[in-house]
């Protein structure tokens, strides 16, 4: 029974320790803000894809990151400040207003429409925002700690931490309709800011890590 106490104490601390860095809640305004002008259909085929890549991405670093990172001579200030630099992007382009045409294309075809539109879920949202290298390093952290055992809960509560995390992107369509159009401009430009500011302390600490490795 003891056994059984420590396993889920240790679940957990894991499903908490992947839901702070993560932060689930305060991600719903920026998809709400990358997903602006497009319909119902599509934000949950968004939602859905990117949460998929999601968890595929920290499974894979969960089970076999290190291995990834030495095979590729990859490092963890590296994947920082890559990702920091497109996070500031995208939120640089929201900051303008524009956060719908960073992912449209010019045409008017809608299917080629839907197809950029759908393109977002794969960057920036499933990588780095959702599947970013805090979330990775925890992952990867959280399954080395006791074998096999480890890593399964480490997959399990990052698979549950997707399951409510697509709950809550897809109940934010019914914040849209209430909110309006112009208020959610306003969102938009707001999250931009926030996402240009997480993009820049990515690349900072990106940038001490690398000294750090270096020193």
């Amino acid at each position: 029974m003891t056994g059984m106490h420590h396993e889920l104490a240790y679940a957990v601390t894991v499903f908490m320790g992947l839901f702070a860095i993560m932060n689930p809640i305060a991600n719903v305004p920026i998809f709400l803000g990358l997903t602006d002008g497009d319909d119902a259909a599509t934000r949950r085929k968004v939602a859905g894809r990117s949460l998929a890549l999601a968890f595929v991405i920290v499974a894979i670093f969960a089970v076999a990151g290190k291995l990834i990172f030495d095979l590729f001579g990859m490092t963890m200030p590296a994947l920082r400040i890559t990702g920091g630099l497109l996070v500031f992007l995208i939120g640089f382009h929201m900051l303008q207003g524009n956060g719908s045409k960073v992912h449209q294309p010019s045409t008017d075809e809608a299917k080629g429409a839907r197809e950029a539109a759908l393109g977002v879920a794969v960057s920036p949202l499933a990588m780095p925002i959702l599947a970013g290298p805090g979330t990775i390093a925890t992952a990867m952290n959280f399954a080395a700690d006791g074998g096999v055992t480890s890593m399964l809960v480490t997959i399990v509560a990052f698979a549950v931490l997707c399951a409510i995390t697509y709950l809550l992107f897809v109940s934010g369509e019914r914040f849209v309709r209430l909110i309006g159009a112009s208020a959610l401009g306003v969102i938009t430009r707001m999250m931009g800011l926030i996402l240009a500011v997480i993009g820049t302390q990515m690349v900072i600490g990106g940038v001490h890590g690398a000294i750090r490795l270096a020193g």
